[in-house]
This record gives structure tokens, C-alpha cells and sequence, in this order.
């Protein structure tokens, strides 16, 4: 039925050899089916249709999968910005008189 290979070699009674693409071998079978069992036909094109909807669902799956690596690497690198920004305000805190904690024991009478 398919051949492994992209070209096949087909002679037709000693004649000369005439290449064929795959496509066109698929197209030949395809007729060949409407001429001789209709059954056959739609279990290729269902075939077919399934195998295209793997590959679709492989590719959303491939998209979904950067997508979630890039979430990660962005999500590592907005928690190091919040990290260094911590240490930012609470430097400034510390370097400010108005965050300086006092003594209320000492002050009181």
C-alpha cells in the first residue's frame, strides 16, 4: 500500500520507469479505493484525519510547553527583583529616622 520511501519506481510492462511522488502514489490508492471498496476509503480518510489531529494537538502541546517555560524563567526573575527591592526598602528603612526604633521604657516617668 505506502512505501516507506518518498519516490517509487514503477515500470508498467517493460516500459520505462517513471517516478512517482508519495502524494501522488497516496492519490492513485485513493482512486483505486473509489473503484474498488468504498470501505477501505473511509477507514484512510478517518485515518487520516486522526493522524492530523494528533499532530495538531502534539503542536498545541509543544506551544502550551514554551509557553510554561517562559512563565517559569519570568516568574525566577520577577521573584529576584522582588528579593532585591526588599532588601532596597529595608536598607532604607534602617538608614531613616522615622522607621528607627525607639526606646518607650527609657522615656517614660
Amino acid at each position: 500500500m505506502f512505501t516507506g520511501s518518498s519516490l517509487e519506481d514503477n515500470t508498467v510492462d517493460g516500459g520505462s520507469a517513471a517516478l512517482y511522488t508519495k502524494q501522488e502514489n497516496e492519490l492513485f490508492i485513493m482512486n483505486c479505493d473509489i473503484d474498488g471498496d468504498m470501505e477501505n476509503q473511509v477507514e484512510m480518510e478517518e485515518k487520516t484525519r486522526l493522524i492530523n489531529q494528533v499532530l495538531e494537538l502534539q503542536h498545541t502541546l509543544e506551544d502550551l510547553s514554551a509557553r510554561v517555560d517562559a512563565v517559569k524563567e519570568e516568574n525566577l526573575k520577577l521573584k529576584s527583583e522582588n528579593q532585591v527591592l526588599g532588601q532596597y526598602i529595608e536598607n532604607l528603612m534602617s538608614a531613616s529616622s522615622v522607621f528607627q526604633t525607639t526606646d518607650t521604657k527609657g522615656k517614660r516617668k
